[in-house]
């Protein structure tokens, strides 16, 4: 079992930054594929960047490559996403998920993933 907790959201102004970070719990969290996503009023779902369970590989959804960076610390059960250059279209709320699949692999799709934070709403301001 893994449990997630998410933190670092809040309101910013388009440019600036946030830094959300993502506590797990559990034994099997080194083991495990991470993933940020993102839901707007109305919208669905997306996944925004993902990490395999060692940090050698990510991957970023179009939108936020180049503003966004996943990175892991599994000596401390921590997960982080820096988010640069914000823009009021990232606002959302943003999950947290872990994926217990066999492979050293990042998964891109919701279904893919096993547990769930309960989110922290981030609002960038024009």
């Amino acid at each position: 079992q893994v449990q997630l907790v998410e933190s670092g959201g809040g309101l910013v102004q388009a440019g600036g930054s946030l830094r959300l970070s993502c506590a797990a719990s559990g034994r099997t969290f080194s083991s495990s594929s991470m993933g940020w996503f993102r839901q707007a009023p109305g919208k669905e779902r997306i996944v925004v960047a993902a990490i395999n369970w060692s940090g050698s590989s990510t991957y970023y959804a179009d939108s936020v490559k180049g503003r966004f960076t996943i990175s892991r610390d599994n000596a401390k059960n921590m997960v982080y996403l820096q988010m640069n250059s914000l823009k009021p279209e990232d606002t959302a709320v943003y999950y947290c998920a872990a994926a217990l699949q066999f492979g050293n692999n990042w998964y891109k799709e919701g279904d893919q993933y096993d547990y769930w934070g309960q989110g922290t709403q981030v609002t960038v301001s024009s």
